[in-house]
């Protein structure tokens, strides 16, 4: 066996559970990133995953692993950077316990993540959030669990492992209605709920007993619903909810669609930023000013508060022929 496989080992047990107490969510993408990477360089030198060296994985084959991850498993360039930064962490701990690789680690800790557009975000309307609530067939159970899991949502603004992580002890349907969440970084809040989605959960509840630790959406056989099967739902409700809504046809609808649109109902009410930024978790402000891009109802009032340019029409001629020629090319 090759140092390789012991330093992940302890990479994985030592550094990242032991001294930085990783979440599961950032164990399981660090996992996935580095079984893609082993894959690959197992392929390109014919050695199994554990007969690979540090050496192995120089950076010539780190990039045409980030390339073939575009290129051939089509993962956005976000999903790109992500992986490369699982594996910067990986060198990183490898740079201080194998010195002697150390000309060939730093090669890898230098190649940069890729620059990203930021497009706007997609969020559903009031029309097309009612199409999807109606496209849930609340005469089967798991209609009105889906109806019920939607409604929360687009109501509270939480993350898909939030709501794959709620139990049923983490709805209070008392005075002051809550959910109870654990986001990103393991920032504890609780989000208040309005009366109809505090309705919907009550009815939900209701469907049968089980303990308070049982998950709120749970599967048919009482398991819980994993981040791929709720994605799977919804995408089969959005594709029902179409027939009624066309608006939805050129729309990408995933659940953090559904978040955004949590976010934009908030702005369009008249909510300030930094209230959005709280009821969404963000630890910073700026996060949350996508959402001011992505609305044009603030920016037309911001136009019409403006005076008109007084710029007389006309086109703009160079005042000398090489100017002119320099404009042509």
């Amino acid at each position: 066996m090759s140092a390789l496989a012991p330093a992940l080992q302890a990479f994985f047990t030592d550094r990242l559970i032991g001294q930085r107490a990783a979440s599961s969510n950032t164990i399981a993408a660090y996992k996935l990133a580095v079984r893609l990477l082993l894959g690959f360089a197992s392929q390109r030198t014919g050695k199994t995953p554990s007969t690979l060296d540090i050496a192995d994985l120089d950076a010539p084959l780190v990039a045409s692993f980030l390339d073939h991850l575009e290129r051939y498993r089509h993962n956005s360039a976000a999903t790109r950077n992500n992986r490369l930064a699982a594996i910067h962490s990986l060198f990183g701990y490898l740079a201080l316990h194998h010195p002697e690789h150390a000309a060939s680690v730093q090669r890898v800790l230098a190649m940069p993540p890729k620059r990203t557009e930021r497009n706007l975000v997609t969020y559903l309307t009031d029309t097309e959030v009612t199409a999807l609530l109606e496209a849930c067939n609340q005469r089967t159970w798991t209609g009105r669990r889906d109806h019920a899991m939607f409604a929360l949502t687009i109501q509270t603004g939480l993350r898909i492992s939030e709501l794959a992580g709620l139990t049923r002890q983490d709805i209070t349907l008392t005075a002051g209605a809550n959910v109870h969440s654990v986001g990103k970084g393991r920032k504890e809040r609780r989000t208040p709920l309005v009366p109809t989605t505090r309705d919907v959960l009550k009815g939900w509840l209701a469907e049968r007993p089980a303990a308070p630790t049982d998950p709120l959406f749970p599967t048919i056989t009482g398991t819980r619903l994993s981040r791929d099967a709720i994605e799977r739902r919804l995408a089969h409700h959005v594709a029902l909810a179409r027939t009624s809504s066309p608006s939805l046809r050129p729309k990408r609808v995933t659940m953090h669609t559904l978040r955004h649109t949590a976010a934009m109902r908030l702005l369009l009410a008249g909510n300030d930023i930094t209230v959005i930024a709280l009821w969404l978790g963000h630890e910073q402000v700026s996060t949350t000013n996508v959402y001011l891009h992505a609305d044009m109802t603030h920016k037309q009032k911001a136009i019409d508060r403006t005076k008109p340019l007084a710029a007389k029409q006309g086109r703009y001629r160079p005042p000398d022929a090489l100017l002119a020629f320099l404009e042509a090319l």
